[in-house]
């Protein structure tokens, strides 16, 4: 298991507060990939006037809510599984498919890596290569697949190179892995940010496949990590069965079921989303390609990934940003990444104005 050395999360506000001496009310996090938009007028109106839901269990079934989910993503609700945020999910899953050797494209998000070793497995990593601007070379990735991997773990888009695989590209995965045998879990924590969403999302393979678990959350597209609000999308009916027997039931509260049946239904906030975040991405990525300091890569989702090609270090950058009371992500514990890369997400436009002058004296 790869070792990571001590860093900030985007959630270790209480770490800065204590380190830096600023509050953590006042400090902007560039470092959480959450909405900028906060949570919804909406959602933050449904919620008051429902509090008194917390005095009854819900559904154990979460029927409603998963018929809201399942319209939303366009799939059948008998293939939604709830779950206590993405983590819980990873955890019965893994559980469940036990597998002993896993196969995981990085650099990416280290809890998959975790999860498996708790069950007692091990993960080998395939790398993503920065020549090529951190994106999968198919042909490369198919041929080290065999009948020794149970599992294949990919983020798409992937945290933190903010690439993504086309659902064409995944049907292919799909089709060698199920020749060897392999599951496919699928991260799509991010792919509501995408412009060409409908290109990526891989919920409409599982039609097809029953050997793909996609993962699915509320904490970043809906600015809602607190709530804890995650599922799961599959069509294999025999692992939605093991799970659900295996899972405790009532995972998800009464206001987190209040809630999603209010979000996945708010159009306008999710419109209000998609404009904010495809214009700002289009416009820092098109400022930031022109720096000679840096190098881009093309971001699919609500983060971008740069490395510094000048003498400057991420975790200068990472001070300097802190000290104005704004927080990005220093790289260089993740998986092939080294003290030369930082990742930061878009917010409201003066913000990111901010952010860039702080990195880069624009």
């Amino acid at each position: 298991m790869l070792q990571h050395k001590d860093h900030f999360h985007g959630s270790d506000l209480e770490k800065i507060e204590q380190i830096y001496g600023i509050k953590k009310e006042e400090i902007i996090s560039f470092s959480a990939n959450v909405n900028p938009l906060g949570v919804s007028p909406l959602l933050r109106e449904t919620l008051a006037n429902h509090i008194d839901a917390i005095t009854t269990y819900p559904d154990r079934e979460y029927t409603t809510l998963r018929e809201c989910i399942a319209s939303y993503v366009d799939t059948d609700p008998e293939n939604i599984l709830m779950g206590n945020g993405s983590t819980e999910l990873i955890s019965l899953f893994i559980q469940i498919q036990h597998p002993k050797k896993a196969l995981i494209i990085g650099p990416t998000y280290s809890e998959y890596e975790r999860e498996i070793a708790l069950g007692g497995g091990t993960s080998l990593y395939y790398p993503l290569q920065e020549e090529q601007n951190f994106a999968l070379d198919i042909n490369n990735f198919m041929a080290q697949l065999n009948e020794s991997i149970d599992l294949v773990v990919i983020c798409n888009p992937n945290n933190p190179t903010s690439g993504a695989i086309s659902r064409r590209t995944m049907r292919k995965i799909l089709d060698a892995c199920k020749q060897n045998n392999i599951y496919v879990m699928v991260d799509e924590t991010y792919v509501e940010f995408a412009d060409n969403y409908q290109e990526i999302t891989s919920i409409p393979l599982t039609a097809y496949y029953n050997n793909i678990f996609i993962l699915r959350g509320t904490s970043k597209f809906f600015a809602a990590p607190g709530l804890r609000l995650g599922y799961a999308v599959t069509g294999n009916r025999d692992l939605l069965k093991s799970i659900n027997t295996r899972k405790n039931p009532w995972t998800i509260n009464s206001l987190a079921v209040i809630a999603g049946e209010i979000m996945f239904q708010d159009s306008s906030y999710i419109a209000q989303t998609r404009e904010l975040i495809a214009t700002e991405r289009s416009r820092i990525y098109q400022l930031l390609s022109q720096d000679s300091r840096c190098k881009t890569y093309p971001p699919s989702a609500n983060f971008m990934l740069v490395r510094l090609l000048d003498n400057r270090t991420s975790g200068e950058l990472f001070d300097c940003a802190i000290r104005e009371k704004m927080m990005i992500r220093d790289c260089s514990t993740f998986p092939f990444l080294d003290n030369k890369y930082i990742r930061f997400c878009f917010m409201q436009p003066q913000m990111n104005d901010k952010l860039i002058s702080c990195l880069f004296d624009f």
